[in-house]
C-alpha cells in the first residue's frame, strides 16, 4: 500500500510487481545494460524506487540508489563512483508540502559529474515542468508502452557476486561505498525479517519508515519483506506534514500491525505531544521495532507505553550499512 503526502494511493499486488519489474527489465535491456552495468536510481518514495531496484537485480546490474534528500554536489559524486550506463529519476516528488525538482537536481549533479550516463530515464508525476534533454533523456511512460508483454528471464548470480553499492551515511567519516553480494545478504534479509518481527505474511501489514535510499529501506522495505511476501505499507512525505497525526492515521487506515521506526523520529513523537497518537486507533499494532541509533529508556517507554499500548513488545535492532543487516 503506497501512501502520498497528499493522500494519493495505490496499492500494488504481487503480480503486478512482476509485471512492473519485467516491463522495467525490458527497457534496461533495450538500451543495452547488461549484467554488471551501474545504474543510479535517484527517486523519491514512490513504487517506482523498487521496480527499478528489482528490475536491475533481475538482470543482473548493479544498482546505486542516492537518497532523494541528497543535493546535487552529492549525487555527481556518487555518479563519478559508479559510472553508470544510466540513471534513473523523476521529474519531482513530495515532501513537507512542497514540491522537490528531482530533474532539476539530477542535471545540474550530471553538468558537475565527470561520467556523462548514456541515458536518463524519467517518470513524469506532473509535479513540476520537465525539460527532456535530446538523445540522453527518455520518458518511461513512452518507453514501457513498448515492452507490454515481453518475459525478460532471470539472470542468475553466484552468491558472491554484487548485487548493489551504497553508501554509508557519513556520520563518522565520509561516506564509504559499501558493495553488498547477492547469496548471503538475501539470506540473511529475509532470515532476520522474518525472525525478528515473528511475521505471519498472511495476517500482519507491516510498515518500515525507512526511505529505499538507506540500508533500512534496501533490507526491510524492498528485499527482506518481498522475499518473505509481506503486506506492507511505503509512504512519500514527512511525518508531519499535513499534520502531526499523518503517520498515525496511516497505522489506523491500514491496520497496521508492525511497525518499524527510528528514535528520532519517537523523540519528534514525544515533543509533539500524546494527543496526536491517541487520536488515532493504534490498537492494531502487535510488534515495535527500532533502528538507527541507540534508543535511550524514556523514548523506549513513551513507544512502548503510547504507541504500543503498553502491550506490543519492542525488538531494539542494532546494525549498520556494512552488515546490511539485523
Amino acid at each position: 500500500h503506497w501512501e502520498g503526502e497528499p493522500g494519493d494511493t495505490r496499492t500494488v499486488t504481487y503480480s503486478q510487481l512482476l509485471d512492473e519489474v519485467q516491463r522495467f527489465a525490458n527497457v534496461l535491456k533495450s538500451l543495452g545494460v547488461v549484467k554488471g552495468d551501474r545504474i543510479n536510481i535517484y527517486l523519491p518514495m514512490i513504487p517506482e524506487a523498487v521496480f527499478a531496484m528489482l528490475a536491475c537485480a533481475r538482470l543482473g546490474a548493479i544498482h546505486s540508489v542516492v537518497f532523494g534528500g541528497f543535493a546535487s554536489h552529492s549525487l555527481a559524486s556518487r555518479i563519478d563512483d559508479a559510472r553508470p550506463k544510466v540513471i534513473v529519476s523523476a521529474d519531482a516528488g513530495s515532501r513537507a508540502g512542497k514540491v522537490v525538482p528531482y530533474k532539476g537536481l539530477l542535471d545540474e549533479a550530471i553538468e558537475l559529474s565527470h561520467h556523462k550516463p548514456e541515458h536518463v530515464i524519467l517518470f513524469d508525476r506532473k509535479l513540476a515542468p520537465m525539460r527532456l534533454i535530446a538523445h540522453r533523456d527518455l520518458d518511461y511512460s513512452q518507453l514501457r508502452e513498448q515492452h507490454l508483454d515481453e518475459v525478460v528471464e532471470v539472470t542468475w548470480l553466484e552468491s558472491n557476486e554484487p548485487s548493489y553499492i551504497l553508501y554509508t551515511s557519513g556520520t563518522t567519516a565520509k561516506p564509504k561505498g559499501i558493495f553488498h553480494t547477492t547469496g548471503g545478504y538475501l539470506t540473511q534479509t529475509s532470515f532476520t525479517h522474518k525472525a525478528v518481527f515473528d511475521l505471519k505474511a498472511e495476517k500482519d501489514v507491516y510498515w518500515c519508515t525507512a526511505d529505499v535510499g538507506w540500508i533500512t529501506g534496501h533490507s526491510y522495505v524492498v528485499y527482506g519483506p518481498m522475499i518473505n511476501g509481506a503486506t506492507q505499507v511505503m509512504y512519500e512525505g514527512t511525518p508531519d506534514s499535513p499534520t502531526k497525526s499523518r503517520m498515525f492515521e496511516i497505522v489506523e487506515k491500514y491496520k497496521v500491525s508492525i511497525l518499524y521506526t527510528a528514535p528520532t523520529l519517537i523523540r519528534t513523537w514525544m515533543k509533539w505531544g500524546v494527543e496526536f497518537p491517541n487520536s488515532c486507533d493504534l490498537s492494531s499494532i502487535r510488534l515495535l521495532g527500532s533502528v538507527g541509533e541507540p534508543i535511550n529508556p524514556e523514548a523506549w517507554m513513551w513507544y512502548r507505553e503510547v504507541i504500543g499500548g503498553n502491550k506490543a513488545p519492542i525488538v531494539d535492532t542494532w546494525w549498520q550499512t556494512e552488515t546490511g543487516a539485523i
